[in-house]
């Protein structure tokens, strides 16, 4: 390998180096600041956990709330954003002409560009007007934070849905028509089994962006101290939320490991969620016969 070759090797493997070092520095300090601060006593503070768990107790100083209602806010947001990503996706990649993907793709490379709390401010302003000209009792609400963060992860689906099956090889895309199948048979019986394992990492790139996001729902629904929604109407606690107001009106150093403590619980509701992805990829492509 001549000498120069060599040097850029190293160059490149140095920086990477740099950046899984930065990654794993900025772990291992919300893990030390914030691990020692996890207990009961913070996800329940005094409230019993089974009757907090079975909902017959309501938790006012923990963080129990914020936790349910993080993954009743992912579940939901996934729900409204899921079929119109896909959808979207496989159109663009299966049907769509390419003057009509030129146009569909710009779109949503523009919403993917649109920063959070613009999408935050719009849905904000979208439930004034719903309250003054419709409904009085329609607020910021878990269903409108929801509404804004689908539509803030929709591009993300959509340009991973496509990429993953334009990436298909050209043999694998004929096997289907080639065996007698309808072009929509082949979509659902070879080609989307095929690369199931993109489309779930896409879903769980998704969840992350949805987890974190903070200026959307502080504008949409998101409130300290509200308690677990009763319905999808109502506000609701969230753990980005409960992070930023805490680390942004702590009393001492304790509140602020108690923001490290709740940090370091969402990068576990984060991974928790990595390793469901992984094991539906893998029964997934095992059902199939993808290995």
């Amino acid at each position: 390998m001549p000498y120069k070759y060599k040097v850029y090797k190293l160059i490149f493997a140095f920086f990477s180096f740099i950046a899984m070092s930065l990654v794993y520095i900025l772990l291992g300090f919300i893990l030390y600041k914030g691990f020692s601060f996890i207990s009961f006593e913070l996800i329940f503070s005094d409230t019993n956990a089974i009757d907090a768990l079975l909902l017959k107790q309501r938790v006012f100083d923990g963080i129990f709330p914020a936790i349910i209602g993080t993954f009743m806010l992912i579940i939901l947001a996934l729900s409204f954003s899921l079929i119109f990503g896909f959808a979207s996706g496989i159109y663009l990649s299966i049907y769509a002409k390419n003057s009509t993907k030129r146009i569909v793709n710009l779109c949503f490379e523009l919403l993917a560009s649109v920063p959070s709390i613009l999408i935050g401010l719009f849905f904000l302003l979208l439930s004034i007007y719903l309250h003054d000209k419709f409904q009085a009792n329609f607020m910021p609400s878990l269903l409108l934070a929801s509404l804004a963060l689908g539509i803030l992860i929709m591009p993300y689906l959509v340009q991973n849905t496509r990429l993953s099956l334009d990436n298909i090889p050209k043999d694998i895309k004929q096997i289907g028509i080639n065996l007698g199948l309808s072009p929509t048979q082949n979509l659902f019986k070879v080609l989307l089994p095929y690369c199931s394992k993109e489309l779930l990492s896409g879903i769980f790139l998704s969840l992350g962006r949805a987890c974190e996001d903070t200026a959307v729902i502080m504008l949409t629904g998101a409130v300290a101290s509200a308690g677990i929604a009763a319905s999808v109407f109502d506000r609701f606690e969230a753990l980005p939320f409960y992070i930023y107001y805490l680390s942004t009106n702590y009393a001492d150093e304790k509140e602020l490991s108690q923001a490290f403590a709740a940090s370091l619980i969402l990068l576990f509701i984060a991974l928790f969620l990595f390793l469901l992805t992984k094991i539906i990829q893998k029964k997934f492509r095992n059902y199939y016969g993808y290995n």
